[in-house]
Order: structure tokens, then C-alpha cells, then sequence
């Protein structure tokens, strides 16, 4: 960012580069939406260019770009909620995904859905009914490997609240899992399954 705000052409191509995939990653575990998971990134990024000039290298950056991020999520949602007619494709659009899920099924044979696939599934839709400030932290912390201190100063809460909403999201998880027959992840593993987009 200090190359950026001194003129450096490629300085915001290496952060695009850098930091678009986790941005992805980060709303489409939220939204479960990749058009809109894409547009929340590019919105995201337009708006980290915009601020550059604000920036302030007092913490670390990724920290400052993903309380944009979640700033922007939260915005979306209040625009969304009251939209009937969004809400109406969304279940239209979950209808179309399921059965896409079905038929691919049944055209790749079982042989071919990978274990893992399996279970990024089921832990996707176990963070699906995890509440809001739970699941964006356990996101946050696990898939976008950032230090629960960093996940405290992006959703603007101490740093005991922070632990404790982890803590009860490993529990739901871990919970969800037993009861589709999993081994529940331990309370220090950090190794959960990346969820598929397709």
C-alpha cells in the first residue's frame, strides 16, 4: 500500500494478485453465492484503491482490508434482506444447484465425488446454520489465516469475544459432523476442509 500511495503502477496488482483469492473464499463461505461472492471481491478491492490514500500502516493490512470486506458483506445483507424478489431466486437458484449437485452425481458415478468433497460439503452447510459473528469469525480465522487478535480488530470486538465465538462454532461444527458420522475436529485443529464453489 505505501508503494501504491507513492505512484507505483504494479503495487495494486501484486494486492489483487495477493489477496483475491482469501477475499473470494471469504464471501462465498458467507453468501454461497459465487456471482455475488465475485462482486463483493472486485467491490472490495475498488474500494481498497479508492482508500489507499487513507491507508495508515498502523496494523497490518490484511486486517484493514478485511473489516472492508466485512463491512461491505454486512452492507449487502441489509440491502438483500428486504427484497423479496432476491429472496425468491435464491430459492429458485438453491432448487437449480441441488439438482445440478444430483445429476452430476449420478453422470460421475461415485468413484469419482472425492471423500473430501463430501465432507466440504457437509461442513459448508454446517457453517451455513452457524449464527452470523460465529461463522464470519471461524471463516476468518481458519480459512483466511488470520490470528484471532487480527479477527478482534476486523469484526470490532475483544479479543475474549472473539475466542468464545470460535469456540462455539468448533463446537456446532464438530457437533454436525458426529452426527453425519465424522470424527469431530479437535478443538486446536485448524484443518478444515475447503468448501467448492461448484
Amino acid at each position: 500500500m505505501i508503494r501504491v500511495q507513492s505512484g507505483e503502477n504494479h503495487a495494486f496488482d501484486e494486492i489483487v494478485d495477493r489477496h483475491q483469492g482469501s477475499l473470494l473464499g471469504f464471501f462465498y463461505r458467507n453468501t454461497r453465492d459465487w456471482q455475488l461472492s465475485e462482486d463483493l471481491t472486485q467491490d472490495t478491492l475498488v474500494k481498497v484503491y479508492n482508500q489507499a490514500w487513507d491507508y495508515l500502516p498502523l496494523g497490518r493490512f490484511r486486517g484493514w482490508m478485511f473489516r472492508i470486506a466485512r463491512n461491505l458483506l454486512i452492507d449487502d445483507v441489509r440491502r438483500r434482506t428486504n427484497d423479496a424478489l432476491i429472496r425468491a431466486c435464491q430459492r429458485r437458484q438453491s432448487e437449480e444447484d441441488d439438482e445440478m449437485t444430483r445429476l452430476a452425481s449420478e453422470v460421475l458415478g461415485p468413484e469419482v465425488e472425492a471423500d473430501h468433497k463430501e465432507l466440504a460439503a457437509i461442513v459448508d452447510d454446517a457453517l451455513s446454520e452457524i449464527p452470523d459473528e460465529q461463522r464470519q469469525t471461524f471463516i476468518l480465522h481458519h480459512f483466511s489465516d488470520l490470528s484471532l487478535p487480527e479477527v478482534s480488530e476486523i469484526m470490532e470486538v475483544p479479543l475474549p469475544t472473539s475466542k468464545s465465538r470460535l469456540r462455539l462454532a468448533r463446537e456446532k461444527l464438530s457437533e454436525k459432523l458426529r452426527l453425519a458420522g465424522i470424527t469431530p475436529l479437535s478443538e486446536d485443529s485448524a484443518e478444515v476442509p475447503e468448501a467448492s464453489p461448484s
